[in-house]
């Protein structure tokens, strides 16, 4: 079980945090992260209106051959994505506690500008521990 990467985008599909956890990734420019965000963006507005019963919150997992997108969609539209290995069980307990740091250490703080990227070294820091405690 691994986690690779986390990433945020804000509601309008922009990029506002990433960062990798894991070595084996293939090395990508801001510019290419920039453009995946956007994309899954695109894809997760997409398929929230694709559900043949009613109203859809999106897709919630993408799975390829060697990993797993676990996304989490907040009631504000921010996209919680965490990058994960097919074995990894407990992605979407992760993002909640994601979102709670992100609430306590971003929203909180008066200093920070809603939409734009963070720049929050507690965020940063309390990330850093949870997902890496939860390394194999």
């Amino acid at each position: 079980m691994a986690i690779f990467g986390l990433w945020v985008i804000n509601k309008a599909g922009g990029l506002v945090y990433q960062r990798n956890f894991a070595d084996g990734l293939a090395p990508l420019t801001s510019n290419e992260y920039l453009v995946l965000a956007g994309t899954l963006h695109g894809i997760h507005a997409i398929t929230s209106r694709l559900s043949p019963s009613g109203s859809s919150s999106g897709v919630q997992i993408i799975e390829g051959e060697t990993f797993k997108l676990n996304i989490l969609l907040t009631a504000t539209g921010t996209k919680f994505v965490l990058l994960t290995s097919l074995a990894e069980t407990t992605a979407d307990a992760l993002l909640q506690k994601v979102y709670d740091i992100y609430s306590d250490a971003v929203m909180k703080n008066p200093f920070h500008t809603p939409e734009m990227p963070i720049r929050s070294e507690a965020f940063d820091t309390r990330v850093g521990t949870l997902i890496g405690s939860g390394q194999s």
